[in-house]
């Protein structure tokens, strides 16, 4: 490595952890499109945030017991939630997985071109992470996890680092991280209905 020159990949994601599918580092290099930004599968790490992004860090609770988490575990690593939520869903995989390509579209016209970067499927930690492409309007990466606590309470966490790619992204400015805010915690709503719990905001 040239001298000064930053990694694309923090050093312990090319290793898998338990239960922990990581992408290899060469996979950065495949496809059409390119990441956007420089810690990939960095939302692994509870509490990173790379310097010049927002942080984002919201937790729902779903519901309790172990069908519960099935269920949310299942909508969550197989899109049913994004769908539920109302954007557009067009991937490479039936579900979730390393190297997966997602492209959302967002009010019917935004596309927003990501990959998944790591996923995760344990007896009480189930979900993914997907970071941005060329041409999506945000740079950075996003993480989706539901977990069962030892209670037995299920929780949805959405974690996630990003900045303004495209211009109106960048104008939007405060206006749209509260909208990135906002989708987060429609996430629990939804995830919440799906499960069958109750409706709450």
């Amino acid at each position: 490595m040239v001298r000064g020159q930053r990694e694309l990949v923090p050093r312990e994601a090319p290793r898998a952890v338990p239960g922990t599918k990581a992408i290899p580092g060469t996979a950065l290099l495949l496809g059409p499109m390119s990441f956007t930004y420089d810690d990939v599968g960095a939302t692994r790490r509870s509490g990173f945030c790379p310097p010049g992004f927002h942080p984002l860090h919201v937790r729902a609770r779903i519901g309790e017991g172990h069908d519960v988490f099935r269920k949310a575990s299942e909508a969550v690593l197989t899109w049913e939630m994004h769908r539920a939520l109302g954007v557009g869903i067009d991937a490479t995989a039936d579900r979730a997985a390393p190297d997966v390509d997602v492209t959302v579209t967002l009010a019917g016209v935004i596309k927003a071109p990501c990959r998944v970067v790591w996923t995760v499927e344990e007896h009480r930690r189930a979900g993914w992470a997907y970071g941005t492409l060329t041409g999506h309007p945000e740079c950075g990466e996003e993480s989706f996890v539901v977990d069962r606590t030892g209670d037995g309470t299920v929780w949805l966490t959405v974690s996630a680092f990003s900045r303004g790619a495209k211009w109106y992204s960048r104008a939007g400015g405060p206006a749209t991280r509260g909208l990135q805010h906002a989708y987060a915690r429609k996430c629990g709503t939804v995830l919440r209905k799906l499960c069958g719990g109750e409706d709450a905001g």
